[in-house]
């Protein structure tokens, strides 16, 4: 059988179990590099952990994508958490661009007018204690990569989980420590 790219990214998430999970902006298009952008990501995740809708065990917001390491624990009405979580992050969007901006995420579609998620986002069950710890890991290097170049060390990455877990800081009231769940 042979399945397209688009397929193959395809994921679904089950509520209850942790998953590694990765959304890219639309294109590529680097949306996220703006701090207040990424504000509107670490607010959301902030607002879904406090009513119980999800854990957050690790996370990176790169300038075109994020990484988080989540469980998804409840419904949020009649959709799942990251659903209600791209949805809210979007609509933020729409408002904080201008117009010469917002134009890159036009789209001629019956139920939108911009689209900032790319449609594939990728979720790993992450079933030992080995492969999560391997994701962690990769997500907290993210920013050091020769692409990137953002930082020198991964816990002087502002929007990311590295400090939490080498530092003990906690610059997300959010994070839980993935050492509890397994």
């Amino acid at each position: 059988m042979n399945r397209s790219l688009y397929e193959l990214r395809k994921s679904t998430i089950q509520i209850g179990k942790i998953y590694f999970w990765t959304a890219t902006i639309r294109n590529w298009h680097n949306l996220l590099g703006d701090d207040d952008f990424k504000e509107v990501i670490t607010g959301s995740l902030d607002h879904l952990s406090k009513n119980g809708l999800i854990d957050v065990f690790g996370l990176v917001i790169m300038p075109n994508h994020i990484h988080l390491i989540w469980r998804l624990n409840n419904m949020n009405g009649k959709e799942l958490p990251s659903a209600s979580f791209t949805k809210y992050a979007a609509h933020q969007f729409k408002k904080m661009l201008p117009p010469n901006e917002l134009i890159k995420y036009y789209v001629d579609a019956a139920n939108k007018t911009y689209e900032f998620w790319q449609r594939d986002s990728l979720a790993t069950d992450l079933y030992t204690p080995s492969v999560a710890y391997q994701k962690l890991d990769y997500i907290h290097l993210n920013p050091m990569g020769h692409k990137w170049n953002l930082v020198t060390d991964p816990s002087d990455y502002e929007f990311s989980s590295a400090s939490f877990y080498e530092k003990g800081n906690t610059p997300f009231s959010f994070l839980k420590h993935l050492g509890e769940e397994f």
